[in-house]
């Protein structure tokens, strides 16, 4: 029998500088999308900042949202049944790309090709939402009925292949509390 797997969808507002002027053009009020393998958030993957001081050195990032960094963040989180096939199959394109993770960018251009409509794809380049939503078409899971280079949070939010699980301030679904880890113990966008 092929049991139904969970992975889960977080979609945050962290506040900072480049995640308001994303949400100045989306007018979404969630703007980072990461995918996790748990429903307490101990496993996410993104494509975001590697150094919460500094946005412009950007990849493939194991996030910590227990950080400092995502202490005032605000957050959906959302779960999306997968046949075990499906939930193997992402799980060994992430591992692929945490072992290669050097190759990976933060595909700012493809950013602007969503702004300006145009295919700006990228070799080992993604930006956080065409990250989740291609890393799920690639184990045969479409999220959202458009190519993943066009694909915001705003899309991931709107879908109805994703189930609401929680609505609200990040510390509060994880329950970080007055524990939040130093900042510089993590990575994200």
């Amino acid at each position: 029998m092929n049991k139904n797997m969970e992975i889960y969808v977080l979609l945050t507002h962290t506040g900072t500088l480049f995640s308001r002027t994303i949400q100045l053009y989306t007018k979404d009020r969630l703007n980072h999308a990461s995918i996790a393998f748990d429903r307490d958030l101990t496993e996410v993957y993104s494509f975001g900042r590697k150094s919460p001081n500094n946005p412009f050195i950007a990849g493939f990032v194991k996030e910590n949202v227990r950080s400092e960094f995502f202490k005032h963040s605000t957050c959906a989180v959302y779960k999306c049944e997968v046949s075990q096939t499906a939930y193997m199959n992402i799980r060994k394109r992430i591992y692929h790309m945490e072992q290669n993770q050097d190759l990976y960018k933060y595909n700012l251009f493809g950013l602007l090709g969503v702004m300006f409509n145009i295919e700006i794809e990228r070799e080992y380049a993604y930006f956080c939402s065409q990250f989740v939503a291609s890393v799920f078409e690639q184990g045969g899971v479409s999220l959202v009925n458009k190519p993943p280079l066009f694909v915001t949070p705003g899309d991931l939010e709107n879908t109805s292949m994703l189930e609401l699980v929680y609505n609200g301030k990040l510390r509060s679904y994880t329950g970080a509390g007055e524990e939040l880890q130093p900042a510089g113990s993590f990575r994200t966008a």
